[in-house]
């Protein structure tokens, strides 16, 4: 054990610890979630200690002896390295503070191993002296969220493009595959499943885009602000140089924030972020939906897909299979949400100039980020490319369908059309049949205009068919479809 002080008093340590009298403060007070600094977070806590200490050498505050110590320790935790060393809770009181020196603390005590000193020797290398230089908690913390955010971003955003691609992938291969489209859960006119597909990967296309657009927002930053944004304590180079360092380091463009006290008291950047990744789990959640109602069944369900096996369902009933993967982007969606509301109420709950709340708003953000990830790469690789499309029931619901009436309505009008709707409910014949006996068709003219190819496009079905009909004679039940020549 070694023994560590603060103003408040003595404690006591481990001797393998590189945390010091602060962090174990923090340990002992916020004791919230099970849970500790996530990986992303804390590399961009050591990317920022080290990006200072290279700006404080260059403007000669910092010795070069000591600003190497501490950089060698930042890169062992960029590494990974010390990880464990990073102890306190993710939601905490102090705005941060904790997190803050918690990250000091590890550094300077790993950075005074390195001069060949004994943990806890502050007066040869300062938590606050010298690894905190130039900063505070109030910039630190916000410019790592928004490192941690961005790079996590990036992650999410590949797993989306994938997605979205396998969607285009299903899309042509199903781009033949004529089915009953359906609103208010009643049969519309046909659609293609091919175009049902596309219009996923389409919507999942601005999901990307609207994650992009948010992240680059986060992309100014208040380094060099200090503790309200005024920059006491730090020299004008340092803040120019630490943003520098900061881009070098990441290999990514930020930008000193053009008002550091707006960027020391406001989150909206961040909470305009969740808002996307909101916006992008609803689309997730939308598309789950649909497939799990064209995969119900499978014998009394519509049936029109079949998503993968994965395991078995039903503890009770033999040969369930549950559609499990769309049932988990659902529920990892709802959580996506409800962590949406905490980040806003985070964001709103900021007095004068500091938002002390950050500390459960990168908490909900972080949480978001992680597990829409995770939920996008099981959609893709556990569900989306093994769909296979049921292309007899799809055909089958096309000819039981009252939805082809649409296309035949310019031809036989839409009072017949709706006469015929009324007799094959009534008689549950099919329609073909009931044109057929009623000789206002003929199998020429039905497979002319309830063609796949016909019934899915812009324009009038058999149009140029039923043209051709009159320019010879032969009109349809006293209608004859005029097209220009």
């Amino acid at each position: 054990m070694r023994s560590e002080r603060d103003f408040l008093g003595e404690v006591y340590l481990p001797d393998k610890a590189y945390y010091g009298v602060q962090t174990l403060r923090a340990v002992t007070n916020f004791s919230i979630t099970g849970h500790r600094l996530c990986r992303e977070f804390i590399t961009a806590l050591a990317l920022i200690k080290k990006a200072s200490a290279n700006a404080n050498m260059k403007t000669c505050l910092l010795s070069e002896t000591v600003g190497r110590a501490i950089v060698q320790a930042a890169d062992e935790i960029m590494a990974g390295k010390w990880h464990d060393q990073f102890v306190v809770d993710p939601i905490q009181g102090g705005a941060g503070t904790s997190m803050n020196m918690n990250a000091n603390e590890v550094i300077a005590n790993r950075a005074i191993e390195i001069l060949d000193g004994l943990k806890g020797d502050y007066q040869l290398i300062s938590p606050n002296s010298h690894v905190n230089m130039s900063q505070s908690t109030n910039d630190v913390i916000p410019t790592a969220i928004r490192i941690a955010t961005v790079r996590k971003a990036a992650k999410l955003n590949r797993e989306l493009a994938a997605l979205a691609e396998s969607f285009d992938e299903k899309a042509a291969q199903f781009r033949q595959v004529v089915k009953v489209g359906r609103t208010h859960l009643q049969d519309a006119v046909p659609i293609t499943l091919g175009q049902e597909f596309k219009a996923y990967a389409d919507a999942l296309g601005r999901c990307i885009r609207r994650l992009e657009q948010a992240a680059a927002g986060l992309k100014e930053i208040n380094m060099g602000a200090t503790a309200v944004g005024t920059g006491l304590n730090a020299e004008p180079r340092y803040i120019e140089e630490v943003v520098r360092q900061i881009n070098f380091l990441t290999g990514d463009q930020y930008a000193p924030a053009a008002n550091l006290v707006d960027a020391t008291q406001n989150t909206d950047a961040l909470a305009g972020f969740s808002g996307a990744l909101k916006v992008c789990a609803v689309t997730l959640s939308k598309i789950a939906n649909d497939l799990r109602i064209l995969a119900s069944g499978p014998r009394c369900g519509i049936n029109e897909l079949y998503l993968p096996a994965l395991q078995p369902g039903s503890s009770i009933m033999p040969g369930k299979v549950n559609p499990v993967i769309p049932e988990l982007v659902n529920q990892v969606a709802f959580q996506v949400i409800g962590n949406d509301q905490a980040v806003t109420m985070a964001a709103e709950a900021g007095q004068l100039e500091l938002n002390v709340m950050e500390p459960v708003l990168a908490y909900n953000l972080f949480n978001s980020l992680r597990i829409l990830t995770n939920a996008v790469n099981a959609f893709n690789y556990k569900c989306i490319q093994g769909i296979q499309a049921n292309k007899e029931r799809c055909r089958e619901n096309v000819e039981r369908s009252l939805g082809i009436l649409t296309a035949l309505t310019p031809h036989i009008g839409y009072e017949n059309a709706s006469l015929l709707a009324k007799e094959a409910l009534q008689t549950a014949k099919p329609l073909r049949q009931l044109l057929l006996e009623k000789k206002m068709m003929t199998v020429e003219q039905l497979e002319a205009i309830l063609s796949p190819e016909e019934m899915t496009k812009p324009g009038i079905a058999g149009k140029e068919y039923m043209a051709l009909a009159c320019r010879t004679g032969s009109t349809l039940n006293g209608h004859c479809q005029q097209t220009p020549d």
